[in-house]
């Protein structure tokens, strides 16, 4: 079968499951199933399941993994609303890649591109708000803040602005449109397109992309808590410094075994707080080799981390 999407740092996420025992591999963002096909290949003495939001994804995956049906199962809707309720144990691997897949990227009717005839930019086609909705119906203020904060945009207030006064005239239908509102306040030059952020921004508000990567994070910190995941080895992909920040932070925090302050003269809180340990310390990043092969495997950063059990 054509296969629309390349995994990114597969050989490096499958070396950093080499030691898993037999369980269960979770997969939160299947996608295309590249990442999942070759766990399963590799590793034959582990189960699989998969998630994802988008319903197209779902399907190619299925038939993907069809050698594999009696060893995967797969589920519609977010991580943060499947992974709380999964009750398989043991989990002894879990993945997540959060970056946006190149079929989505790519397919004009899904509204990511700067060439889209639509503006929708929903990884769940079944999901109530659009990018439509953000850009045709959001306060000026809000804008700013989401161009601001998700987009890293620096002419947010410009951007912002411009966009309200287009919309103004006429709403704004179409990815393509969009761009080209963009290009008239936003600084050119640079490597990558000058609407690049601001769209990241808005397809960061759509799929709620910050808050759920939080509601893994607590899921995964309240199911070791629970027992659940002794030895449980947790690789995920960002692709931008806000997701990468959110995970690096809660890796220090659970790889922190004193929880003092800072000024404290000695430690009294028992030194008994660490949840397990960073398996590398830097992110790991494409090679010059997978580069070459896969351009946007640039931003991709993987870190990894093993939660405390019999091994550790």
């Amino acid at each position: 079968m054509n296969v629309p999407h390349i995994p990114v740092l597969l050989d490096e996420v499958l070396d950093g499951f080499s030691t898993i025992q037999e369980g269960y591999f979770i997969d939160c963002t299947l996608g295309y199933a590249g990442h999942s096909e070759a766990m399963l290949e590799k590793y034959k003495h582990i189960k699989h399941i998969g998630i994802d939001r988008d319903s197209e994804a779902l399907a190619f995956s299925k038939e993907r993994l069809e050698p594999f049906k009696e060893r995967s199962i797969l589920y519609k809707g977010t991580f943060a609303n499947i992974l709380p309720t999964l009750k398989e144990q043991p989990i002894v691997a879990l993945l997540a890649d959060f970056g946006v897949s190149s079929l989505q990227l790519d397919k004009m009717d899904r509204g990511f591109s700067f060439d889209s005839e639509v503006l929708d930019m929903r990884m769940d086609t079944t999901a109530k708000l659009s990018a439509y909705e953000v850009v045709n119906e959001y306060s000026q203020e809000r804008l700013e803040y989401i161009l601001n904060h998700y987009g890293e945009v620096r002419s947010y207030k410009k951007v912002a602005s411009a966009i309200v006064q287009a919309r103004a005239i006429k709403p704004i239908e179409s990815g393509k449109e969009l761009a080209e509102i963009i290009l008239t306040v936003a600084p050119k030059g640079g490597k990558i397109h000058p609407a690049t952020l601001s769209f990241q921004g808005i397809r960061i508000e759509v799929n709620n992309e910050l808050g759920e990567i939080e509601s893994l994070l607590d899921t995964l910190e309240e199911k070791f808590r629970a027992g659940d995941l002794k030895d449980t080895i947790v690789s995920l992909i960002t692709f931008h410094s806000l997701e990468d920040r959110l995970v690096k932070k809660r890796y220090k925090k659970w790889a922190t075994a004193c929880i003092c302050d800072a000024q404290a003269m000695r430690c009294s809180c028992g030194k008994n707080h660490q949840l397990g340990k960073m398996l590398v310390r830097k992110p790991i990043v494409a090679t010059k080799k997978e580069l070459k092969i896969n351009a946007r495997s640039r931003s991709a950063k993987l870190r990894t981390f093993i939660f405390k059990g019999d091994k550790l």
